[in-house]
């Protein structure tokens, strides 16, 4: 997993009814874009996060595209 800053990192939900919990990744703390990422949540709570497999990132880029 890579992220870089600006990107999304979403946490999906792990039971049914739980939904998806999306933040933004404000700073890389590993090597070449790698975990550990410190986010920020939209209720601007900040942690440090190393994502495990129900995590996804959504690039910038991506997002960018989706929306035009």
């Amino acid at each position: 997993m890579r992220a870089s800053v600006g990107d999304q990192l979403v946490q999906h939900g792990r039971v049914v009814g739980q939904h998806d919990q999306v933040s933004e990744v404000v700073e890389v703390m590993g090597t070449e874009g790698t975990p550990p990422y410190r986010v920020r949540f939209p209720d601007g709570h900040e942690a440090v996060m190393s994502p495990g497999p129900d995590c996804q990132v959504r690039h910038r880029e991506q997002e960018r595209q989706t929306q035009q």
